[in-house]
C-alpha cells in the first residue's frame, strides 16, 4: 500500500458482525501504517454512523470514510454523506463486516478485504454511483428496494441468530411455506409493465440481495437508470429461489424485467403493500411507492 496523502475516518458498527470490533482495529493499523492520517469511530446506537458521516462532510473533514459493518452500516453513512453539502463530499469506501455484505461483493465481488483496502487506498478510483429516492417518504436506498415475498423474508431474517451469509436465504425458504401473491401492479415511466398477481417486485441498484441472489443481473451502478424485476404467479416458487442465485430467472414465464428512471409499486386490492428499502421496512400503511433514481450521487471506491 501507498502512503496516501488523505485522510481517512473509520467507521465501525460492532453489532454488524462477530469480528467487526477487531476488524475495524486492523483496518484503521493498516491505513496507519502506510501514513495515512486515520481515525476510527465505533458506532454506539442506531443511525449514529449518519450522524458522524454528516459530520465528516464539512470543511477540513476526511477524504474517505470506510464503512467496517454491513449493508445497514454502509446505507446509514450513504444517507449521511448526502445529507451534507454536495460541494464537498468524501469518497467512501465499503469494508465487509457484516453477515451477507452485499454492496462490498458488487464492488470487489470475493476480494478478500485487505487486498481491497491495499487497492483502493494506493491506486484509488472514484466511480459515482446512481441511488434511488422514495418519494412518499423522502428516504434514500443504496442497494435497492423490493416488495411481496423478498420483503417478508425481511421480518424473519431478524429472528435468525446466525451471522452467515446465507441466513436470508434461509428465511425467504421460510416465508415461501406459507407465503400467497398479491395483487399488484408496476408501472414504470409511466408504462404499466404488470398488473396482477404478484410474488415480488425488486428494484435497484445493485445486481445483488441478500449477499446470494441476483434478481437483477443487467444493472449497472451508474447509468443513471433503476432495474426492475416482477415475478408473477406463473414461476414457481422453488424454481423462482433457484434461479434468483445466477440471473437465469430473466426471461421466464411469469418474470418482467424492465429499466427506466421512475418506479410506481402498486398494491391493488386496497391492502397496505410490504415494501423495504436497503433492508428496512417502511410502516407507513401506504399502498403505492414510487422510486426516482438519482444519478451518479455517491462517490464510492472501487477497483
Amino acid at each position: 500500500m501507498r502512503p496516501s496523502p488523505q485522510s481517512v475516518l473509520v467507521v465501525a458498527n460492532p453489532a454488524a458482525g462477530t469480528h467487526a470490533r477487531e476488524m475495524a482495529h486492523e483496518v484503521a493499523r493498516r491505513i496507519a501504517g502506510a501514513g495515512t492520517p486515520v481515525e476510527l469511530a465505533v458506532t454506539e446506537r442506531p443511525g449514529h454512523a449518519r450522524q458522524l458521516a454528516r459530520a465528516a462532510g464539512g470543511a477540513g473533514g476526511p477524504a474517505v470514510l470506510v464503512s467496517v459493518g454491513g449493508d445497514g452500516t454502509a446505507h446509514e453513512i450513504m444517507t449521511g454523506l448526502l445529507a451534507g453539502a454536495a460541494a464537498r463530499r468524501a469518497a467512501l469506501l465499503v469494508l465487509p463486516g457484516g453477515a451477507a455484505n452485499t454492496f462490498y461483493r458488487e464492488l470487489w465481488s470475493d476480494r478478500p478485504w485487505p487486498a481491497a483496502l491495499d487497492a483502493a487506498l494506493s491506486t484509488p478510483h472514484v466511480r459515482r454511483v446512481d441511488v434511488a429516492k422514495i418519494a412518499e417518504t423522502g428516504e434514500l436506498a443504496l442497494l435497492g428496494a423490493s416488495s411481496g415475498l423478498a420483503a417478508q423474508a425481511l421480518t424473519s431474517v431478524r429472528d435468525l441468530a446466525s451471522a452467515r451469509r446465507g441466513r436470508y436465504e434461509t428465511s425467504v425458504a421460510r416465508t415461501m411455506i406459507a407465503f400467497r401473491p398479491y395483487a399488484g401492479r408496476v408501472s414504470v415511466d409511466g408504462v404499466v409493465v404488470q398488473s396482477g398477481a404478484t410474488v415480488s417486485v425488486l428494484v435497484g441498484g445493485g445486481r445483488r440481495r441478500g449477499g446470494q441472489f441476483m434478481p437483477l443481473p443487467c444493472s449497472v451502478l451508474d447509468d443513471g437508470l433503476l432495474d426492475i424485476c416482477v415475478t408473477g404467479a406463473e414461476l414457481p416458487l422453488r424454481d423462482m429461489l433457484r434461479l434468483l442465485r445466477d440471473g437465469s430467472h430473466v426471461g421466464r414465464d411469469g418474470v418482467v424485467y424492465a429499466r427506466g428512471r421512475r418506479v410506481v409499486v402498486e398494491r391493488t386490492d386496497g391492502q397496505p403493500l410490504f415494501f423495504e428499502h436497503d433492508g428496512d421496512l417502511l410502516y407507513t400503511g401506504a399502498a403505492r411507492y414510487t422510486l426516482d433514481v438519482v444519478p451518479r450521487a455517491l462517490p464510492v471506491l472501487t477497483p
